[in-house]
């Protein structure tokens, strides 16, 4: 049977193939043997049997799925129950039996039912087939690694054998296993260069108000590290006992305490736990890196621990403090699913550790030979501008403008026109052939038809570019409709008198290329369609969806046919495939603030933007009856929740940078002819890109930078174009080579002179 092990092997050791073995024509009975004459209940008359990855490595399930009749769909009212789960452990005892001359499989659930799969017509071959696969996932989850090489002889250790004692698999680590850890001790070491904490470098105490008060929730021993910006590496600060501390509800501390020489431990780091706190966790090193903001600036600190199962337990603990944290609720209070789900997004993030030193020296000398060769860019950028700025009285007197910086970018679709909204007024620049920006004309005095002076709240621009639409904070119950050719606000639709609107959407992602006149509204707890033709509210009752709780629906946005996507300040994110009806899928809070969604064009991937990390959710249901849907249209298995990719800036690189990371909406490059390429968004000064299709292979680390001397409001690809970005700074505007940005480097992230001449690239920066 064993020779069946590598069919197939590509599918396993892929790690995109969610599932790696099926038998497709089945029945599910539930077998009640303990009675005085044996029972069986059919849960499924038709179903099918899977092996599948979870969203943790070496962990796979056994999952039984209902088959529906062509034409059969289950009630929207109706419980959802067409499909088992079952975590594959050896204590499940499964084993191939027979059944009214059928091959079947046999198994006993945590509760002790026990459970039968008649595989109907199912030949040998396939029944040992998947026999193996299970063994292989059985291996992994007891072994903690890779079955691909395994031993005929270590997959029939792991046979159903009756009577055989079962060791939970937390009690089975392997000699291997404690060798491989210290392997990885050895590399981590190898790549921080550990200095020990000697009399002439003590650990230094930080914010020690925070001692023996308060329950301790994890304690663990770790070696304690701060990343050193002089010399780019990791410096050892010493053997600490590793603590995770509530001193009040939902007020958490992360402690590290020196054994001393009298005994005892004093406290030498506390630091309260946040999102803000950028925390990063690999595996492969057994580490936990976060971010510490000071008086003095951003501090990198690491835990670096010596076995896998204190690394696990702290990282589990430290993870639903940050989820209590943000939701002020208890972990317990929410359903195993939606757990799941947060699990899931806290995946490990296992990078490349570079040696920073070879890493600087080839990046300042890239820096080096670019800077060079823009040179003659710049002075020729700077003559330009000086010579449009002396015929310009207007402009310069806006440059004057002190305590009004730019707040809004608008990039045109139909038209080569950007739109940078300043105070009361827009300043229009438009797209040169040779790829820059240049001051067109200025719209003053934004004002209602009433002649009441707003800055504009939001921006959009609509039926092909002639129109912009306003939201004014001052007034949340109606938009205010631009004419862009004549540079006024001509008309105010008053929306709906009950409902503020929180954002606006097109009615799908290229609407604005034609005259479209609809598009997509929400408030706090309601999606709807707005059309501004109907007399009265705005607002189509018929497509319009109301919660009656408060889900406070903070962004919008839509897909090419025109499918919804709504995140909320609790980090809800549900997928509409029409509005008015109930969304097809509603993935649970992830407790951070959703402050921007952009979709490809076809739905299949959605990136959602927090204040610290972009969350990368790929749409595309891979098991459960509607595998190969999209959860715009249906909606995913309650056990197969999406696992969200997190975007995050590695700390070391937010130390250099020297502030806080807080991102601005993330965005696609976009075009009805263009395939995504990138994301784009940025954090203080920097603008910063991820490789997409990079993201999409999991390797979510490689993303490149560039900074410049005054803060990014927004940044967005040119419409169409995935080579040039348009940067609105506070006072500037400019249109950017993609192939500008650089990977993120202490060269790259420092702030030399040169970085700092902010006529770079621009033209006519404040209008």
């Amino acid at each position: 049977m064993f020779m069946l092990r590598n069919l197939f092997g590509k599918v396993w050791s892929d790690p995109q193939a969610s599932e790696l073995a099926q038998i497709q024509n089945g029945a599910l009975y539930l077998v009640r043997q303990d009675q005085i004459r044996s029972s069986r209940e059919c849960i499924y008359l038709a179903a099918m049997a899977s092996i599948r990855r979870t969203s943790q490595d070496f962990h796979y399930e056994l999952a039984i799925s209902r088959v529906f009749d062509r034409g059969e769909v289950l009630d929207e009212d109706e419980d959802d129950d067409s499909e088992r789960s079952f975590l594959i452990d050896e204590q499940l005892e499964f084993r191939q039996s027979t059944y009214e001359g059928q091959p079947s499989f046999v198994w006993r659930d945590s509760a002790g039912d026990t459970f039968e799969f008649v595989a109907n017509g199912a030949n040998k071959a396939t029944v040992d087939f998947f026999e193996v696969n299970y063994l292989k996932a059985a291996f992994e989850r007891k072994h903690h690694r890779t079955s691909e090489n395994v031993s005929d002889s270590e997959l029939e250790a792991l046979r159903y054998t009756p009577g055989r004692q079962i060791e939970p698999v937390s009690q089975t680590r392997t000699i291997k296993e404690k060798s491989a850890n210290e392997e990885l001790v050895t590399s981590f070491q190898k790549f921080t260069s550990p200095t020990a904490p000697s009399p002439s470098r003590p650990i230094r105490p930080t914010n020690t108000a925070v001692l023996d008060r308060g329950e301790v929730l994890s304690e663990e021993p770790a070696v304690l590290y701060l990343w050193s910006l002089q010399e780019g590496k990791f410096l050892g600060e010493g053997v600490v006992n590793a603590q995770l501390v509530e001193t009040d509800d939902f007020t958490f501390w992360v402690l590290a305490k020196e054994s001393g020489a009298k005994g005892g431990y004093h406290t030498v780091l506390a630091h309260r736990v946040s999102a803000e706190i950028n925390g990063r966790w690999s595996k492969v090193h057994l580490s936990f890196t976060w971010n510490n903001h000071t008086s003095l600036g951003m501090e990198t600190w690491c835990l670096k621990f010596d076995e896998a199962g204190a690394y696990q337990r702290f990282q589990d603990r430290m993870n639903i403090c940050v989820w209590e944290t943000l939701n002020e609720m208890r972990w317990g209070r929410i359903k195993e699913e939606e757990q799941a789900y947060a699990v899931s997004s806290w995946q490990d993030e296992d990078i490349e550790m570079e040696d920073a030193e070879v890493e600087d020296e080839l990046e300042q000398e890239r820096v080096k030979q670019e800077d060079e060769e823009d040179e003659e860019d710049v002075d020729e950028v700077m003559t330009a501008y000086d010579e449009d700025e002396s015929e310009d009285e207007e402009r310069a007197a806006m440059k004057s403008t002190k305590g009004i910086s730019n707040s809004h970018l608008a990039v045109g679709h139909t038209v080569d026109r950007s739109f940078v909204v300043r105070g009361s007024k827009i300043g229009v620049f438009k797209h040169t052939d040779d790829d820059k920006i240049k001051y067109a004309s200025t719209i003053n005095k934004i004002a209602t038809p009433k002649g009441e002076v707003f800055t504009p709240k939001k921006v959009m621009l609509h039926d092909r570019d002639h129109t912009m639409l306003l939201m004014n904070e001052n007034n949340p119950n109606s938009l205010f409709r631009m004419d862009l050719e004549r540079g006024k606000v001509v008309e105010e639709w008053k929306v709906d008198e009950d409902r503020s609107l929180v954002e606006i959407a097109p009615d799908s992602k290229f609407a604005q290329l034609t005259g479209q006149q609809t598009f997509v509204g929400t408030s706090h707890n309601a999606l709807f369609r707005i059309d501004p033709r109907q007399s009265g509210s705005k607002i189509v009752d018929s497509q319009t969806k109301q919660y009656a709780t408060k889900n406070e629906f903070s962004t919008v946005t839509t897909t090419q046919n025109g499918r919804v996507a709504v995140g909320s300040n609790k980090g809800e994110l549900r997928l509409f495939d029409v509005i008015g009806k109930n969304a097809k899928t509603a993935l649970p809070a992830i407790g951070d603030a959703i402050i921007g969604l952009d979709t490809t064009k076809d739905g299949r991937w959605v990136v959602a933007t927090t204040k610290t990390y972009l969350m990368v959710v790929d749409t595309l249901i891979g098991a459960g009856r509607f595998s190969g849907h999209l959860g715009f249209d249906r909606n995913f298995p309650a056990d197969a929740k999406p696992i969200p990719r997190r975007l995050q800036l590695r700390p070391e690189h937010v130390a250099y940078m020297g502030s806080e990371v807080s991102f601005t909406p993330a965005r696609f490059n976009t075009g009805p002819d263009q395939d995504e390429k990138t994301i784009v968004t940025s954090s203080g000064p920097f603008v910063i890109a991820w490789d997409f299709k990079k993201v999409q292979q999991g390797r979510l680390d490689k993303y490149e930078i560039k900074q410049y001397a005054d803060k990014v409001i927004e940044d967005q690809f040119k419409f169409g174009n995935d080579k040039n970005i348009v940067v609105a700074l506070s006072n500037d505007v400019l249109s950017i080579d993609k192939k500008s940005l650089q990977r993120p480097t202490r060269a790259s992230l420092s702030t030399p002179t040169k970085l700092l001449r902010t006529k770079s690239d621009i033209v006519n920066s404040p209008y």
